[in-house]
């Protein structure tokens, strides 16, 4: 039977619950490590010096030392001569003789015959001289507690004489990933043997940013879904790790046992948490010691790890948690939310002219990929139902400012090519990165009249003159300054696998009642192409089977074909050749970047021009099959 959430709670109050809990106040205990292994830890007590820096007077620069009233009243007009007993030579941080006050630097001194030296202007009493303690004084802190240790922390200690020094130990986190149906990732298993497996990959995740917080990450084998291996794998954990992390299992369906072992074994504090993703959180105590349940998708795990566990090792280690870095952007479209829930939305961040754009991107909680391809991180307040267009918001930064003002964006309809043009960019400015969100090829010229994006990439067909973009470019922006440059032409066609099993040939098979199709989303030009063919020959999308199952990528309807989901899909070749499935090809079509004339010569575009331009490019573009490269980079409209 299902289970149900305990009453959920908002984050605020989970996070007062779970913190303050007696088991989460620990601080993890001190442990002694030479200075030399120390970079990135935690004082636990304050650093003193043993001895001075410098520990006793020295030369701050190469010259002579010597006595400074021995050179008053030299200058060009009565220089001083100093015989050879009446200074040293000496060099940057050799100890000043004893008598010596004074440092004269080698380029102001006149060597002569006999040892002599002379000097035309005076020195000052301890000039160019280094005093003992000048930078630290024996006994003097160096460090205070609960600082994390920097390379110039290690050099001030060293300095000082400071051999070794008392740090937080770092805490040992468990990570129990649970699932019938995992393997692991280290495994090598062929395609048919991963069939209703699922690599193992949360915990390498979740280890991560461990290590990034100053944790110490264990990994356990996969447990099954079993309530008695379970038990045994969290009472072997709390026995010897300052946390324990239970990922998956923690949700309310029949397999979910992780709340419930939990509560067997200890206490469950909070069970649901209002938060998407991760409301599926399991907080509680076993044996004096906190235990996460995690939730199993990636995305859920990741908030998860972020909201509870980051802040409890932070307090293990007699710190704050770190902050994350905020910026303000304006939502380049309405963001719906549901009230009720606190949200957090992957965004990309572009700068637009002179404005910074955020726009969502994939929002389930199983896409990893929006973790990788996300900028920052939006979150929408529980009694909000979303945020509208232009409105300023604050993004939690994962990437670095920099990256985000060198970064190129594209929005519009899909190809694979716009992954080469990133990777060309980067080998030749690796300072310069391409984002590109999918979302077909209208939606893309709408973002650009929104000032949303640098580019958008466009392939729609005018059914009544067969061209490509310009009459869509002209509609859109009837004032002009839009110019089309070509990225591709590309084969579209009938996708199916390997063989052709249903024996597919056009269009008019897409009627038959034992094949399945999958489309692309309304607005992009491949569905745009779709139902021009389908009007032609007099097929009705009702009697299409898998007509309104859409899918946002050529590569996501090739897998859907390849995975058995459906029959067949339209799509562009490449994909198919990547697959490796067949192509029935259709239509040739003209694939452009449509840019606003103002950014033509912009640094970011005119690189992006001048790369897709190149032979090599285009040498790598047509390596993917199914492309021809006649008119790249030159301008259509």
């Amino acid at each position: 039977m299902r289970k149900r959430y305990l009453a959920r709670k908002p984050l605020d109050e989970a996070l007062r619950i779970f913190l303050n809990h007696p088991a989460c106040s620990r601080l993890s205990p001190p442990e002694s490590i030479p200075t030399w292994q120390s970079l990135g830890r935690i004082t636990a007590e304050p650093v003193y010096a043993v001895i001075s820096s410098p520990p006793y007077h020295c030369a701050a620069m190469d010259g002579i030392s010597l006595r400074a009233s021995d050179t008053f009243g030299a200058s060009d007009a009565n220089p001083v001569r100093v015989p050879p007993e009446g200074y040293h030579q000496i060099d940057t941080g050799d100890p000043i003789p004893e008598g010596d006050d004074a440092v004269v630097m080698a380029e102001e001194v006149r060597e002569l015959e006999g040892g002599w030296v002379e000097l035309r202007s005076a020195a000052r009493p301890w000039q160019h001289v280094r005093m003992a303690g000048e930078d630290v004084v024996a006994t003097e802190m160096i460090l205070p507690r609960g600082h994390k240790i920097r390379p110039v922390d290690v050099s001030a200690m060293l300095s000082c004489g400071v051999r070794s020094l008392t740090v937080r130990a770092k805490p040992r986190v468990a990570l129990i990933p649970t699932g019938d149906e995992l393997v692991s990732a280290e495994e090598e298993l062929s395609t048919e043997e991963l069939y209703g497996k699922v690599i193992e990959t949360n915990s390498y995740m979740l280890a991560g940013m461990i290590e990034k917080w100053g944790g110490e990450p264990v990994r356990f084998k996969p447990v099954p879904d079993d309530p008695d291996a379970i038990k045994e794998a969290i009472l072997k954990a709390v026995g010897e790790f300052d946390l324990v992390a239970v990922n998956a299992g923690s949700s309310a369906g029949r397999e979910d046992y992780v709340p419930k072992v939990i509560s067997d074994l200890g206490e469950l504090l909070v069970h649901g948490v209002d938060i998407m993703p991760g409301k599926p959180v399991a907080l509680g105590v076993v044996q004096d010691r906190p235990v996460i349940g995690v939730p199993g998708y990636p995305v859920s795990a990741y908030v998860a790890f972020e909201m509870f566990v980051k802040p409890l090792i932070s307090r293990m280690l007699g710190i704050a948690s770190p902050r994350p870095r905020i910026i303000r952007a304006l939502a380049g479209r309405r963001i719906a939310s549901r009230a009720g829930m606190e949200e957090f939305i992957r965004v990309k961040l572009g700068k637009v002219g002179s404005k910074l754009v955020l726009v969502p991107i994939a929002r389930g909680a199983g896409v990893i990929s929006s973790l990788v391809r996300a900028d920052g991180i939006v979150r929408i307040p529980s009694h909000l139902e979303g945020v509208d267009q232009g409105q300023e918001l604050e993004v939690e930064l994962i990437r670095e400012v920099e990256e985000i003002e060198n970064t190129l964006s594209i929005v519009g309809s899909h190809d694979m090519t716009l992954d080469l043009i990133g990777d060309e960019m980067r080998r030749r400015w690796p300072e310069v990165s391409v984002s590109s969100a999918h979302v077909g090829s209208l939606a893309g010229l709408v973002a650009l009249r929104r000032g949303e994006c640098h580019a958008a990439g466009t392939h729609l067909l005018d059914e009544e003159t067969g061209e490509y973009n310009v009459s869509y470019v002209r509609r859109l922006f009837p004032d002009g300054g839009i110019a089309l440059i070509n990225l591709v032409y590309r084969q579209q066609g009938l996708i199916v696998r390997r063989g052709n099993p249903k024996g597919i040939r056009s269009f008019e098979d897409l009627r038959r009642k034992d094949v399945r199709f999958v489309n692309r989303q309304p607005g992009s030009g491949t569905r745009v192409l779709l139902d021009y063919e389908l009007r032609k020959i007099g097929i009705p999308p009702d009697e299409i089977d898998g007509y309104e199952n859409e899918l946002f990528t050529h590569l996501a309807v090739a897998a859907a074909v390849k995975d058995g989901v459906a029959d067949v899909g339209l799509g562009i070749s490449a994909a198919a050749k990547a697959l490796d499935l067949d192509f029935i090809p259709v239509a040739e079509e003209r694939y452009d970047l449509a840019i606003p004339e103002r950014y033509l010569e912009d640094r970011l575009i005119s690189r992006m021009i001048e790369t897709i331009r190149s032979e090599e490019f285009k040498r790598r573009v047509e390596t993917l099959g199914g492309y021809d490269t006649r008119s790249t980079g030159e301008r259509m409209f």
